[in-house]
């Protein structure tokens, strides 16, 4: 049977999936991360598929979503990166938690997410040589192009400091993946993205996919193209993913959690 804890951690709300079975064990750890104007009860598909393969996972709510809203999410739209930047922030936070509680088996912590969760995954990965593996769902390994491309549709633009602006770019490039591939550093790292995606566009990711290939560093990324579901992870997309971490970590499931 599979558990739903829901918890605080460091004043974060979380919820943790795990097999009852293990839940006083050391497992593997994987952190999914939720999309722009969703919350961790959103993404429990992707958590319960995690878990029944035999590890324990953590579905945070971000800044401004789920039980840490302030005011309607699309209000803090210009807030995006700020929300991005927060949840890589706030990762040592849980991890540490688990070292110190539960454990992690063999020190194994992978993350994931989608759209904005791909986003923080994907500068997680370029932030911490630790982690030990990523799946990115329909994100983005290319933050600060993104912004460039999402400061051309906000209203008001013109009357934003051009200096300010460039400023605040900047400081993406600390978390900017294609401007820092080397950090992959031979991790198992895969991407999934749809041809159909208006909102995070599938030409930027495979892009970057592809300038990757034959380097060292990228000897074990993958990337997965489908076709016809636009901006929404499948229950196909969430399968894929879980085994794909199995693939990573190994599983410990018997047969008798799902």
């Amino acid at each position: 049977m599979i558990e739903i804890i829901a918890k605080q951690i460091e004043g974060l709300p979380v919820l943790e999936v795990v097999a009852r079975k293990y839940r006083t064990q050391s497992l593997p750890l994987i952190v999914f991360y939720h999309g722009w104007t969703g919350c961790k009860e959103r993404v429990l598909t992707e958590g319960y598929e995690l878990a029944k393969r035999g590890f324990r996972v953590v579905l945070p709510d971000a800044k401004f979503h789920g039980q840490r809203q302030s005011g309607p999410v699309t209000g803090h739209r210009q807030e995006f990166w700020q929300i991005v930047d927060s949840s890589v922030k706030e990762l040592p936070l849980l991890v540490d938690h688990y070292r110190q509680t539960s454990g992690i088996k063999d020190d194994l912590v992978g993350v994931s997410g989608l759209s904005m969760g791909a986003i923080t995954t994907c500068a997680l990965l370029t932030v911490y040589d630790w982690i030990k593996a990523g799946v990115s769902l329909m994100g983005s390994p290319c933050p600060t192009a993104f912004a460039r491309q999402l400061l051309e549709e906000l209203p008001g633009l013109a009357d934003i400091p051009a200096s300010f602006v460039e400023q605040q770019l900047a400081q993406l490039e600390l978390i900017d993946l294609s401007k820092h591939p080397e950090r992959i550093a031979g991790r198992p790292v895969h991407f999934w993205h749809d041809t159909a995606d208006q909102m995070v566009p599938y030409a930027p990711d495979k892009a970057f996919f592809d300038s990757i290939q034959g380097k060292d560093y990228a000897r074990n990324t993958s990337f997965t193209t489908t076709t016809g579901q636009g901006h929404k992870v499948n229950y196909a997309t969430a399968v894929e993913m879980a085994e794909k971490f199995e693939e990573y970590f190994g599983g410990i499931d018997d047969g008798t959690t799902k």
